[in-house]
């Protein structure tokens, strides 16, 4: 087709409704059956390879392929045809989600569900294996998992009939098999079996290898072929062995990996020689892992108890700590004068940040680790405050243009030294020192995870990962120490320092002008202005949109530069899909990022979606046990979502950490309040040092309990003496009055003042009495929500 359809275009008794994708061969719309009245999706045929007999052939004989098979894990084909040219295939719609679009960039999915999408996929393969039909394109974007976790094979637009099924098949099919002929390779590299990548003619074999990729990558969450270029690919493939699960950092079932691996054989007589083992293979193994578990959960109730009922930091002794997770402290700052700690802090940050970007890594966050500067603490503490296996801790000493930096890797369960080195360099030479150190760390934590020192293969990859990972840093090391500089400034978080922060930038980016990260990091500072008010709020979000699309431009896998345009896009543009779709690409870039994690559950908050918000709050957590901010999100997340016990708990952590935190102690006051406790929660919201929020909680709190006049007075305040930037709170109080009118008089205003706080508005528990308005769909509307 050379133009989209319309929607409400007819064709035949179909109705178009929207277009859903498109592919190599073809575009996909949802579709009305207006004969019986169902959903359907139409797949046709671009215009231009209609006139490709071959491609017209392998087009017809995917529905063919399809239409023969009749089994529940294969999506059915209702019929092919022809309207006014335009080659078609309608097919059951399916609700859901391709696996690919499952697959999370930070972990692997839970082993439960791999078991079950796997076994789902392996029955369909051998349902078509049976009817002499070889798929030949098994990938995660054809398989469609259904929103009650059924799983659906798709596409078989590159399947091939066997010999023995040709054989007693039509003359057409037969012909197409004909076509089909060795020395052309097809099908989608990454997933190809080794006689596939040769252009072989292939058996049901071939199948199971591409069922073995997708096995690997949903337990080790990368591939197991991995190469910088197709040819590399395909040199793997057919010649590289498959680095062990456990060297990805996550650890599985022995026998799982045994399965795994015989799938992934190269030679097809030792691989599994039916998808029915695979099958068999798969179901016994699960149903003796869930005998296991439910033998171990019997015998030690209190434990299964403890576990249950432990929804906030994850264990905090050492003994359970992977032993991929580690703490990067600040280095020690050994030089004369006290102007060097930006470079001492920012190269354990520039290493921490390196590290959080290697799959399979638990890094501990910045807050976190760099909490113990200046205390006096040993590896124990630190390991099992952070609930760390090893702890980096270095030094620093600069003189003029040299540098030594000594670093030692430290296993926190004996005290022991895992790794030491020393380097003497110049500071011309300091990005191959953090590189060599990432590397190293890298290398000696998977040596200690699989038991072995890792082989060339292992280092190699390490070596790419690390490439990886310092994308969009400076090609000229005093752009980068000026860039550390302003991240320093930045982090002090004022006005005044904000402002130094964003000269350091600009004198690092006229230094270096293709300097992505400098961009990104200019980018969030202006984020930070106008997010805190320190500037004009169009201003300051102009400005750091400019800075974020440069860094992007210059370095479009820049992980900090996504999450940047994230945190831009929902607090300004109120484009939450967008905003979204922007911290899944952070995320997939730099999977234990703490701060994409944190960004991520914020918006995910924001949207409605409270267990997954829950969840990644819960992840940052894992990183981050120290941040009062942290146990603050959580407490907001908790109490929206009616957990009030977590919630009060969470704010109190918080306050632990941070006791003179603003909105912490107002936010428990009104946490108390929903369960009923008013005198606690009147004493806290007296006890908030901030007088808004203060005013704020008491206009709440007092309008529940019945004391009027003190509510009235609350509200007149603030009213009164604090419009200016807090409509949005105003809002919350007339809503929780029952006063509609006002309550969106207020919330309008908010609108109209661009106050970010008004994203909250759909996941915020104080509009629920809004929410039956027939005014409340079209304000959510206006902030960007579907409503």
């Amino acid at each position: 087709m050379n133009h989209e359809l319309e929607p409400g275009t007819k064709l035949s008794h179909y109705r178009v409704e929207s277009k859903i994708g498109a592919g190599g061969m073809g575009e996909v719309y949802l579709a009305w059956d207006t004969r019986l009245d169902r959903k359907v999706a139409i797949k046709f045929l671009h215009e231009e390879l209609s006139q490709d007999i071959d491609k017209l052939n392998r087009f017809k004989q995917e529905a063919k392929a399809a239409s023969a098979l009749n089994h529940p894990n294969i999506m059915t084909v209702y019929e092919i045809g022809e309207v006014d040219g335009k080659n078609y295939i309608a097919t059951e719609w399916i609700e859901g989600k391709t696996l690919r679009q499952s697959l999370s960039p930070k972990e692997p999915i839970a082993l439960e569900m791999v078991f079950k999408v796997m076994v789902q996929v392996a029955e369909a393969l051998a349902a078509a294996h049976q009817a002499g039909i070889i798929h030949r394109d098994i990938k995660p974007e054809n398989i469609m998992i259904r929103e009650d976790g059924y799983a659906k094979l798709l596409d078989f637009g590159l399947a091939k009939l066997t010999e023995q099924a040709a054989a007693s098949a039509s003359e057409e099919v037969t012909r197409i098999q004909i076509n089909t002929t060795p020395g052309i390779v097809m099908g989608t590299v990454s997933y190809m079996s080794p006689e596939q990548a040769r252009g072989r003619l292939v058996d049901p074999r071939s199948d199971l290898f591409s069922l073995g990729v997708i096995l690997y990558e949903l337990l080790a969450n990368r591939r197991p072929f991995i190469g910088k270029t197709t040819s590399h690919e395909l040199v793997a493939i057919l010649e590289k062995t498959p680095a062990p699960i456990a060297s990805s950092g996550y650890v599985v079932p022995a026998d799982l990996e045994t399965i795994t691996m015989r799938l992934l054989e190269k030679d097809v007589e030792l691989r599994y020689q039916t998808a029915r083992e695979v099958v068999a293979d798969l179901k016994a193994l699960r149903k003796r892992l869930e005998f296991e578990a439910e033998l171990e959960r019997t015998s030690s109730p209190d434990a299964a108890r403890e576990t249950a009922t432990r929804i906030f930091s994850p264990d905090t002794t050492p003994q359970n700590s992977a032993v991929n997770s580690i703490a990067v402290m600040p280095f020690v700052n050994m030089s004369s004068g006290e102007d060097g700690d930006y470079f001492s802090d920012g190269l354990a940050e520039e290493l921490l940040n390196v590290l959080s970007k290697i799959r399979g890594f638990r890094v501990a966050a910045r807050t976190s680790a760099f909490s113990f500067k200046g205390k006096q603490a040993t590896i124990t503490d630190i390991g099992e405050a952070l609930n760390v296996a090893s702890v980096l801790e270095g030094s620093i000493r600069t003189a003029g243009n040299r540098v030594r930096i000594s670093v030692q890797l430290i296993n926190v369960a004996d005290g022991y030294h895992i790794w030491s080195e020393t380097y003497d360099r110049t500071m011309d030479d300091i990005f191959a020192v953090q590189d060599d150190i990432a590397q190293s760390v890298v290398e000696e934590l998977r040596a200690r995870l699989l038991g072995e020192k890792p082989g060339a293969d292992t280092i190699a990859m390490v070596e790419e990962e690390v490439a990886e990972a310092v994308k969009g840093r400076a090609a000229n090391p005093e752009a980068q120490r000026l860039m550390l500089l302003g991240r320093y400034f930045l982090d002090r978080t004022n006005p005044d320092d904000a402002r130094k922060a964003i000269s350091f930038f600009r004198e690092a980016l006229d230094l270096d002008s293709e300097y992505a990260l400098g961009w990104a990091e200019l980018g969030r500072t202006h984020a930070v202005q106008a997010g805190k008010s320190w500037v004009p709020v169009d201003q300051g979000y102009a400005d750091a949109r400019r800075a974020t699309e440069r860094a992007l431009e210059l370095e479009p896998d820049l992980a900090d530069g996504h999450a940047i345009l994230g945190r831009i896009q929902a607090a300004y543009d109120w484009d939450l899909t967008g905003a979204m779709a922007s911290y899944e690409k952070a995320l997939e870039l730099a999977p234990g990022s703490s701060l994409v994690l944190d960004g991520a559950s914020i918006l995910k908050f924001k949207l409605g979606h409270f267990d997954e918000a829950l969840e990644l709050s819960r992840r940052v957590l894992a990183q981050d046990p120290l941040s009062g901010a942290i146990w603050h999100n959580l407490g907001l997340m908790c109490h929206a979502a009616g957990l009030l016990a977590e919630s009060e708990k969470a704010f109190r952590r918080a306050l632990e950490l941070s006791p003179q935190r603003q909105l912490t102690t107002a936010m428990l006051a009104l946490v108390l309040l929903d369960q009923g406790r008013s005198d606690e929660a009147a004493a806290y919201a007296a006890n908030e040092p901030d007088e808004v929020w203060r005013l704020w909680a008491e206009a709440i709190i007092f309008h529940e309990t019945g004391l009027k006049e003190e509510a009235d007075a609350a509200l007149g305040t603030l009213k009164r003496e604090f419009p200016d930037g807090n409509a949005y709170q105003i809002a919350e109080v007339c809503a929780m009055r029952g006063e509609s009118d006002e309550a969106f008089t207020w919330l309008d205003r908010a609108i109209a003042e661009r106050d970010p706080g008004v994203t909250h508005t759909k996941a915020d528990p104080r509009f629920r009495p809004l929410n039956n308005d027939p005014r409340w769909p079209a304000l959510l509307r206006q902030i960007g929500f579907d409503s």
